[in-house]
């Protein structure tokens, strides 16, 4: 069969020959229709990312939508290493894979399914929107921020404030504040300090990580921040930002903020399963904004990581 192969850590995969899979016991062969590049596809391509393996080569892509031997159109995730999202054919273990809701493009599936789960069960499971708690959206101009932004109104929060260091992207993600990262430590402490008074936020959502976390973690923490009835729940998600943080100790001691952590290993299986279920139920039901950009899996070397401005690039087979 055809894949994206990596050989080599850091260089784009090749659309080339790559044995074909025969299934396991209790696997199921997915012939896949689309499948879309995200940062954690980009990241273990590059053997960044914590869980990426050291054996080469391999297929590149974590997930995306197919059929089954017998006709299902499914959405997939972590099909069996070495094999990948990227490619003619899939393994994938049972539990790796969902029925696609009637109404939900394969490429739209594909293309929101990761962003989707990565707000929605911080927001349903790890720190639950309480009733007049509003949400911080750290990197909302990226397409999982974008979502985020989204979901968070849909389940309830009282206003949705985000954060990003484009102005006129900003103004188009819909949220109800906006906090430009473009301005100094300072100043994103104290704008994040009086967001907290005006709008109780409850739970922040960090794509990014690195300096901009530091400041936002100092507005909510320390001896001025806003004092609410219940703790914040700061979940970190992503680390476009920057990998680290300088946290000090007096800033929790003297705050109500609990960080939580949001990814590969920190979520069961079942968790993972039933919130990507729900999501592509809401996904149906209520047709969140997905920005796309599809070309054809054949064309994976030479269009790898062209996207931005908030499209998700999605490459597909016929």
């Amino acid at each position: 069969m055809k894949a994206a192969v990596i050989r080599q850590f850091g260089s784009p995969p090749s659309w080339q020959e790559f044995p074909t899979p025969s299934p396991e016991p209790g696997e199921l062969i997915v012939s896949v229709s689309a499948a879309a590049v995200n940062p954690l596809v980009l990241t273990r391509a590059a053997g960044a990312h914590y869980s990426a393996g050291s054996d080469l080569p391999f297929v590149a892509g974590v997930d995306g939508v197919g059929r089954t031997p017998d006709g299902r159109r499914v959405y997939f995730r972590a099909p069996r290493p070495p094999y990948g999202a990227l490619a003619e054919q899939a393994p994938v273990p049972a539990g790796h894979f969902l029925p696609v809701p009637d109404g939900v493009p394969d490429v739209m599936a594909a293309a929101a399914a990761i962003p989707g789960v990565s707000c929605w069960i911080p927001l349903t499971r790890l720190a639950p929107i309480r009733p007049g708690e509003s949400v911080l959206v750290n990197g909302a101009t990226g397409s999982a921020g974008q979502m985020a932004v989204q979901v968070a109104r849909h389940l309830g929060a009282r206003s949705v404030c985000a954060t990003g260091r484009d102005p006129e992207k900003l103004a188009s993600v819909g949220a109800d504040r906006v906090l430009d990262l473009s301005g100094s430590r300072d100043k994103i402490r104290d704008s994040v300090r009086q967001l907290a008074r005006d709008t109780t936020i409850g739970v922040v959502l960090d794509y990014l990580w690195g300096p901009s976390a530091e400041a936002i973690l100092a507005g909510l923490g320390g001896p001025q921040a806003p004092r609410g009835s219940s703790r914040v729940r700061y979940v970190s998600i992503g680390s476009l930002g920057g990998a680290e943080v300088s946290l000090p100790s007096a800033l929790l001691r003297s705050s109500g903020v609990e960080i939580l952590g949001s990814g590969i290993g920190s979520t069961s299986d079942d968790d993972i399963v039933a919130g990507t279920r729900e999501f592509l139920d809401a996904l149906a039901r209520v047709r969140f904004r997905v920005d796309t950009e599809p070309q054809p899996m054949s064309s994976v070397e030479q269009n790898w990581g062209r996207t931005g401005g908030g499209r998700r690039l999605v490459f597909t087979r016929p």
